[in-house]
């Protein structure tokens, strides 16, 4: 992403990206699940490399993306000392009686379209891609 282009809204493909959580949090990447229902598996990842600021629930639904307003730019560059590469910012339902306001800041950001298990199956296509916590059956 280019400086001009690091806070504006995303771009969801086309699908159904109603259930959220999280998948993946470490120093090194923040990662995002989507789907219409995450019992078996999800289609998308929203992947922040090395965040730096993450306000979201762990789990949360139908979230709508914005740009970022000035002035949580200017909150968040105040805690990091800097103005962060990639900021994000959407609303989004958390079961709550207003909808969470949520913000994460990140050096890289990337949105993964794919296919990934959320259980193990021995009879998964060369390639498939299982959720970090899947394993084979002993």
């Amino acid at each position: 992403m280019d400086r001009e282009r690091q806070h504006v809204g995303i771009q969801l493909p086309e699908g159904s990206w109603w259930d959220w959580d999280v998948i993946t949090w470490n120093a090194g990447q923040f990662r995002l699940a989507a789907g219409h229902d995450l019992t078996y598996y999800h289609g998308l990842e929203l992947v922040f490399g090395d965040p730096a600021f993450v306000s979201c629930p762990a789990m949360f639904h139908d979230p709508v993306f914005r740009v970022p307003t000035s002035e949580e730019l200017m909150r968040v560059a105040r805690q990091l000392g800097e103005e962060p590469p990639v900021l994000v910012a959407f609303e989004a339902d958390a079961g709550g009686r207003e909808p969470a306001s949520c913000l994460i800041a990140a050096e890289r950001f990337e949105v993964v379209h794919e296919t990934v298990l959320r259980y193990w199956r021995d009879d998964a296509a060369p390639g498939q891609r299982f959720a970090p916590w899947v394993q084979p059956l002993a």
